[in-house]
């Protein structure tokens, strides 16, 4: 398919992350562009006032009647399920009906590609990435998984001849991908509803690593058993940060490369996984011939992902954060990362489930981590496209958990009960709805205080 030869592309299920990036970039090279979406969100409400029709029915008849046209490609989402009408409707007549990451690999087989892998760590990882190579004045355009504080979207850049895309492992969809560098920050067991096991995932990785030949373009962890350089935090790999500090809320460290000793970096993403994401960034960049100056300037620069440790309020008396975190290993991120910078400080955790299968198969490291906050509130499971599953529940999680100080609370009662906490660390955990409540949150919080 001639991606120059398509005049109009139909989203359904626009609203996703990954799928609204694509739709600004559609928009941006001046395609028409509309969509569907099972409910309005954030994201929605920034397109449509970006100028992108949206309905929120699944009907046929609230299609424009101008993409009604053979050069219309559609786009789906995996999660959109089989009996969707208006997916039925374009099948049924033969159009071009593609998943985003088919899309994707179109838009990148000609142009060079770094693609970002792993069950945690990508958004931020391309994130920084896309950042150094913007800022560095690279012709580059890079698809991002949540919205970039730097810029208020999540693409950056309309470069032609370069791409940055998160190489996703749900429903395998990394495999249509042709990167010319690529890393992966983990593999830990995760989309069990769709891979079944933990080796599975790791296979599925591993097919992913092998389309990188040269593996000297393959970044990977020191932990993971895969081919490639070798990136760690304070132990020896061919690229490694140490010297770590914190200065006025900054890490501040070095980073030696397999030639040579880049002194006195500083980056604002709390945590030591988001070290070890802009070490992979760094890595990626230098490889393809970035200078230190560049490196060092976007660095510094980078303000961070909207949900990924986020913080909405930071004074003396009072800090909340909202973070995305969605399975026991981000949790224990964001768990450290607080710890860090509020040691001796009250911390309440707010956490809602995501997804029914997820809990299943991770309940007892959810409990684990969840415990190790001072204070939690659970909210009830955010199904996004499943059914429920009997006997999986909050109150499951939450009989698992050993802290004392947990309990359940509903959307309607959370704010009020955060308004009673006398937490002075507060942090919003969790991939689902919750991420609209954050707003209100701060509000009544900045209202208190």
């Amino acid at each position: 398919m001639n991606l120059d030869q398509i005049q109009n592309v139909y989203f359904i299920g626009i609203g996703g992350i990954g799928m609204s990036a694509l739709a600004r970039y559609f928009q941006n090279i001046g395609k028409n562009v509309c969509g569907y979406d099972k409910t309005p969100s954030m994201l929605t409400s920034e397109l449509i006032e970006s100028g992108i029709a949206i309905h929120f029915e699944d009907n046929i008849n609230l299609i424009p009647k101008h993409f009604y046209v053979e050069n219309t490609l559609v786009i789906i989402t995996p999660a959109v399920p089989k009996s969707h009408s208006e997916w039925n409707y374009f099948l049924e007549r033969n159009y071009h009906v593609r998943k985003r990451a088919e899309v994707l690999g179109i838009i990148t087989k000609d142009t060079f590609c770094f693609a970002v892998a792993g069950t945690h760590g990508k958004t931020t990882t391309s994130s920084i990435l896309g950042h150094i190579l913007f800022e560095s004045g690279a012709d580059v355009t890079a698809f991002i998984g949540g919205i970039v504080e730097n810029y208020n979207s999540n693409l950056i850049g309309t470069g032609k001849s370069i791409t940055v895309v998160e190489a996703d492992e749900f429903d395998r969809s990394f495999l249509h991908l042709n990167p010319d560098i690529a890393c992966v920050t983990s593999m830990d067991a995760d989309h069990l509803d769709i891979y079944g096991t933990s080796d599975a995932i790791e296979d599925s990785f591993r097919e992913f690593a092998s389309k990188i030949t040269d593996k000297k373009k393959l970044f990977v962890t020191t932990e993971l058993p895969l081919e490639g350089l070798k990136c760690a935090i304070n132990e020896t790999a061919d690229f490694k940060v140490f010297n770590v500090e914190i200065s006025q809320g900054n890490y501040v460290f070095n980073i030696q490369t397999p030639t040579e000793l880049i002194e006195n970096l500083q980056f604002g993403l709390p945590g030591k996984h988001n070290l070890m994401n802009a070490l992979m960034a760094v890595a990626m960049a230098k490889t393809h011939g970035v200078s230190n100056e560049a490196i060092r300037s976007a660095l510094a620069s980078f303000k961070g992902i909207r949900r990924r440790f986020s913080y909405q309020i930071k004074n003396n008396n009072l800090v909340y954060i909202d973070d995305y975190a969605h399975h026991p290993t981000e949790i224990n991120a964001v768990h450290q990362a607080v710890r860090e910078l509020y040691p001796g400080q009250k911390v309440l955790a707010i956490f809602q489930p995501h997804l029914f299968s997820r809990t299943k198969d991770f309940i007892d490291g959810f409990a684990a981590s969840l415990s190790a906050f001072d204070e939690v509130f659970l909210l009830e499971i955010y199904p996004a496209r499943e059914l429920p599953v009997e006997g999986v529940n909050s109150d499951w999680l939450l009989g698992k958990m050993t802290n004392e100080n947990k309990k359940i609370v509903t959307k309607e009662d959370l704010v009020a009960e955060i308004l009673a906490n006398n937490a002075t660390v507060i942090v919003t955990i969790g991939a689902g709805d919750i991420g609209e409540m954050v707003p209100i949150i701060k509000e009544r919080l900045n209202a208190k205080n």
